[in-house]
């Protein structure tokens, strides 16, 4: 989906003009995938812009570059305050939020140490990542081929750049074979997520969802559905999924911050 520019994005401290956002082409980052960043929504009210859980999404964030050893040179609270500063500067009644931490330029290499942590937070307008129709007719998805990386290769519970090649793998994967989306399977043949988004599978009475252990990653949208559906006291579980149980589902739906929620 192409990206509508708006007036500003959050650099270091400053709103930097939207064409002005620039990096040098030898950060490290860039070389290397080691950014750690976010997605999230913000949704029209009758009250103005709100932020969907705004202060767990940064609480991931910073949990991601601890994962990475990525020492971060502001507070939750001050990236709490720029995102919402970057929405109010946008003039827009919903959009989609990316805050980016990411290594910047000063040492070409592996190491990180030479290199400054920069932060950035962007603001657009974005619809519905599956497409308009997926809410109401559902998405088309297939079994990757693509096996997802596990604990001791890529820590998937890290929202690290580098970490989404395997998710680009498969996202391409599944638009090339026709589908919407890709499911992934782990190194134990297990349901791990999809490309970007948690599943869930719901069978009789129960709906289960795989476990952070499988490969997914700890997803804020998941873990609000669960907490809604059990609230409604629906017998919702986190436990291992095989691939047989994705044939004979009653149900399959996706969640994520993009995703928001689409059945398959």
């Amino acid at each position: 989906m192409p990206i509508t520019p708006t007036p500003h994005i959050w650099m270091n401290g400053e709103m930097v003009p939207w064409e002005d956002a620039k990096i040098h082409v030898l950060t490290h980052t860039l070389h290397y995938g080691t950014g750690v960043f976010e997605g999230i929504r913000a949704y029209e009210t009758e009250q103005g812009p709100a932020i969907f859980r705004l202060t767990e999404h940064i609480e991931r964030l910073y949990n991601s570059a601890k994962i990475l050893g990525m020492p971060m040179p502001y507070d939750v609270p001050t990236i709490v305050q720029a995102c919402k500063d970057v929405v109010a500067d946008s003039g827009l009644n919903a959009c989609y939020l990316r805050p980016i931490a990411y290594y910047g330029y000063g040492e070409m290499g592996l190491a990180t140490g030479g290199c400054t942590t920069d932060i950035a937070i962007a603001a657009w307008p974005w619809g519905a990542y599956l497409g308009d129709d997926a809410v109401t007719k559902g998405v088309r998805m297939k079994i990757s081929s693509w096996t997802r990386h596990d604990h001791n290769i890529m820590p998937p519970a890290a929202k690290t750049t580098g970490n989404y090649a395997n998710s680009t793998l498969a996202k391409m994967e599944a638009l090339n074979a026709g589908y919407d989306e890709a499911i992934m399977l782990n190194r134990a043949g297990l349901v791990s997520e999809c490309s970007g988004e948690n599943i869930f599978v719901a069978k009789g009475d129960v709906i289960l969802t795989p476990p952070t252990s499988s490969g997914a990653l700890p997803g804020i949208t998941q873990h609000t559905v669960m907490t809604l559906a059990a609230d409604h006291g629906i017998d919702i579980q986190v436990g291992d999924l095989a691939r047989s149980d994705l044939y004979t589902a009653d149900e399959i739906f996706v969640v994520g911050t993009a995703a928001e929620v689409s059945a398959v």
